[in-house]
């Protein structure tokens, strides 16, 4: 009888890594995987494969450090850059990776309200952008596992409205193993590739993940770190599987169902073609789908963009401002009628340059005896991740030498 309180007790300690885990499943992701599908077939799978392989290490790394000092990537930033200047420097670049995210899940939040009940898209930017600080007040008001709830609930609404899409359409499997060997043809493959990155490697989904784990510590003092370094392990296992899961069904989406269909380089157009396809109930939840998509993500970007700015600058904000501010930039892009699918495949590439920013910090203090002592990375472990960030930096610089013709 003694076993089960302690599989419960296991049970109890997931959740961080799963609220870290919308990242993945943003607007972002949901325009760059439909889109590589719709007009690369199954070419790029191996990218969605790689970067939830990548995605485990770092989130990993990230809860890890969160867990063993008690504190998020910022804050022991904030305390190693000794030059003001670096740490500002470092916080601006983060403010912008913030707002790039941003984009991605207001505009992604936006489509979706005007596809559902045709609201304007700058006014459906605001409405995302205010719920997104209700949303993050459960957290503030109630503590981590209310918010881990909630957010597990869209999960369910995402993993639902999504492969109802993709129901009742036979997978090519030859095609899609074929998927797997990595390969690129042509700029508009390596843009999608770099979108593909940016929105599966999400920077400040690693910032987010190790505030969440820190603040789970100051719940579960009483748990020895082992043991919660290994429920981190099952935490994060478990949330990037399912994670890769649904990335993989948006990607087969646009492969099989929407593949050769005139518009789908669009959400609008993707959930046109759905609805012509297969009924306007399985259109209806795709754009539910999106919606939770974006209101989860939302909530966990504006977590990490005032984790960002604690931890480097130790100041402090309203929400509210805070929100406005960082909101701004994608209600701009609608207002001026920017094609919204492209603003979020671009935030995305946007995204994938802030990466190196967030991961080789990661790297270098979970390798540090110092700050980590007797659990610091194994140097496996570190290779390994740095190998990922080479790869990003690599598709990242072709992507420049392809646009500059260099």
């Amino acid at each position: 009888m003694a076993v089960r309180p302690n599989r419960v007790a296991l049970v109890s300690l997931l959740g961080p890594a799963f609220v870290a885990g919308v990242a993945y499943l943003d607007p972002g992701n949901v325009a760059a995987n439909i889109t590589a599908g719709a007009q690369l077939g199954f070419l790029l799978v191996w990218v969605v494969v790689a970067g939830n392989v990548i995605a485990w290490l770092v989130q990993y790394l990230s809860a890890s450090l969160g867990i063993v000092t008690g504190k998020s990537l910022p804050e022991v930033m904030g305390s190693r850059i000794t030059s003001r200047v670096g740490r500002i420097a470092y916080w601006i670049q983060g403010e912008l990776i913030a707002m790039a995210t941003d984009v991605a899940e207001v505009v992604g939040g936006a489509i979706a309200l005007y596809l559902l009940w045709g609201v304007p898209l700058w006014a459906g930017g605001l409405i995302i952008g205010v719920v997104s600080i209700a949303l993050l007040g459960v957290h503030g008001r109630f503590g981590a596992k209310p918010f881990e709830r909630l957010i597990v609930l869209f999960l369910v609404v995402i993993a639902v409205g999504f492969g109802a899409s993709v129901w009742g359409h036979p997978v090519d499997f030859a095609s899609f193993t074929a998927g797997l060997v990595p390969r690129l043809r042509g700029f508009d493959s390596l843009v999608l590739a770099a979108a593909i990155l940016g929105a599966t490697v999400m920077p400040h989904a690693i910032y987010a993940h190790s505030g969440f784990a820190r603040d789970r510590v100051g719940v579960e003092m009483d748990v020895p770190l082992r043991r919660l370094r290994a429920a981190t392990r099952i935490d994060v296992t478990l949330a990037l599987l399912f994670a890769g899961a649904v990335n993989v069904v948006l990607l087969v989406i646009g492969a099989t169902v929407l593949r050769d269909q005139p518009g789908t380089d669009t959400l609008n157009g993707a959930f046109a073609a759905l609805g012509s396809i297969s009924g306007s109930v399985v259109a209806t939840l795709f754009a539910v789908a999106l919606l939770a998509s974006s209101l989860a993500s939302t909530a966990v970007g504006a977590y990490a963009g005032a984790e960002i700015m604690h931890g480097l600058i130790r100041r402090t904000i309203r929400p509210l401002v805070r929100r406005a501010v960082t909101v701004v930039p994608a209600v701009i892009i609608l207002m001026l009628g920017v094609e919204p699918t492209a603003a979020l495949i671009f935030s995305q590439v946007v995204l994938s340059w802030g990466i190196p920013f967030a991961l080789i910090p990661l790297i270098v203090v979970t390798g540090n005896r110092e700050i980590m002592g007797e659990q610091r990375s194994h140097g496996i472990v570190r290779a390994l991740a740095g190998v990922a960030t080479a790869l990003v930096i690599v598709i990242n610089a072709g992507l420049v030498v392809v646009t500059l013709g260099v």
